[in-house]
């Protein structure tokens, strides 16, 4: 298996899809492109067909999907605002890939998703690449959608950006450039694709059971009114945590209750989105049920930091193939804007999952697994690690 990773600031379309192309070339030389990933800013938009159209004639690869995003991540690089475009490609033999696309259709006014992918073919669960336009696809229903269609596959990827309406995000599909909907590929076979899922946050204080709860909001926290059980475990905190609380607060839902202990990565982060005084009621971003397990969590550009090395760092020690590519979606929220420095997400890839080909986009919506189910995410890191199967 091989990859390769290209980038390219040149602002005429056509010119930027050859130069791409060349320099997936002159690293792939032996055989098929099998998968190319193509990302690009907000500035090539409108030329989004005629960049994708050089890439694809020049390489014909068996499937080309992408999209643009807020900003692009190629090589070693985060390019959050300049005009760019990068190309990642993979020759994966012995490895099945099946392209599929879903467009919303209105139900009674309701959106509805179509054109599921027939994965009927292939012997095991799929790992699912998928980029998607969050102006037209119920996201949340598409996942849980895909838990019955797609019973064990892997969802990784992310929500377009750089538009701010609908029908101003692109989505790439082989020949195909579409403004709405979500397109993706299938992957199985001889290449093993691992996930990892940074939600960049860390407990805080004590765990507690739901003892009362409906949908979203929750009334009891082992026993004690939620509001009472928040104000007693900010009381508890240092003055650095307290500071944090008060600006990022958010509530970590144990994802398998038959660990004995609980760690970075068991939790499904979730923002804490209100309290009510009068009930001492707590409102969060996500639905739960009573007899579940939760924590609160802060985040911070440190403890971002720390759980993105420390999850790659994990996952690293767990392999014993060589990674040998990596495809990175990084929620918009972090970059500069929450390190204060650039290029931190690709840089702690590379130094932990080693000097590869890597490539991504900074998304509206990260998509990813967490406790073996399939979520959206905000503030996140996704991470898809590409190396054989077999020794």
């Amino acid at each position: 298996m091989q990859f390769a990773s290209a980038v390219s600031k040149e602002m005429n379309a056509a010119e930027a899809g050859q130069a791409l192309a060349g320099q997936i070339e002159r690293v792939l030389q032996n055989g098929p492109i099998d998968l190319a990933c193509l990302f690009l800013s907000s500035h090539y938009a409108e030329h989004a067909e005629e960049l994708s159209s050089a890439v694809f004639d020049r390489l014909s690869p068996r499937v080309l999907l992408g999209c643009t995003g807020e900003g692009i991540i190629a090589g070693s690089e985060e390019i959050e605002s300049a005009p760019a475009v990068s190309l990642w490609a993979a020759q994966l033999p012995g490895t099945s890939l099946t392209p599929w696309r879903l467009s919303g259709a209105q139900e009674g006014g309701d959106v509805g998703v179509m054109e599921w992918p027939d994965l009927h073919a292939t012997s095991e669960p799929s790992t699912l690449l998928v980029f998607a336009d969050p102006f037209s696809i119920p996201m949340d229903a598409v996942l849980l959608g895909m838990a019955d269609h797609c019973q064990g596959s892997v969802a990784i990827g992310g929500m377009a950006g750089g538009g701010h309406d609908q029908g101003e995000n692109r989505l790439l599909l082989n020949e195909g450039v579409y403004e709405s909907g979500l397109i993706g590929v299938a992957i199985s076979g001889d290449v093993s694709v691992r996930t990892v899922v940074s939600q960049g946050c860390r407990p805080i204080g004590e765990r507690y059971v739901v003892t009362k709860a409906e949908r979203n909001v929750i009334h009891e926290l082992s026993g004690v009114l939620a509001l009472d059980q928040l104000r007693q475990m900010f009381e508890s905190l240092s003055s650095h945590d307290r500071n944090l609380a008060q600006n990022a607060l958010h509530v970590g839902i144990v994802m398998d209750e038959q660990r004995n202990r609980f760690e970075r990565g068991d939790f499904l982060v979730r923002n804490l989105i209100g309290a009510d005084r009068s009930s001492g009621s707590l409102a969060i971003g996500d639905t739960l049920a009573e007899g579940q397990t939760v924590q609160f969590h802060v985040r911070d550009a440190q403890s971002a930091s720390e759980d993105l090395n420390l999850m790659l760092a994990a996952d690293r020690s767990r392999q014993t193939n060589p990674t040998l590519g990596a495809l990175l979606f990084s929620c918009c929220g972090r970059g500069r804007g929450l390190f204060g420095r650039p290029h931190h997400d690709v840089t702690v890839v590379r130094e932990r999952a080693g000097d590869i080909p890597v490539a991504g986009f900074f998304a509206q919506g990260e998509i990813g697994p967490v406790g073996g189910a399939n979520f959206l995410h905000g503030y996140t890191a996704s991470v898809a690690l590409f190396s054989e199967r077999h020794p």
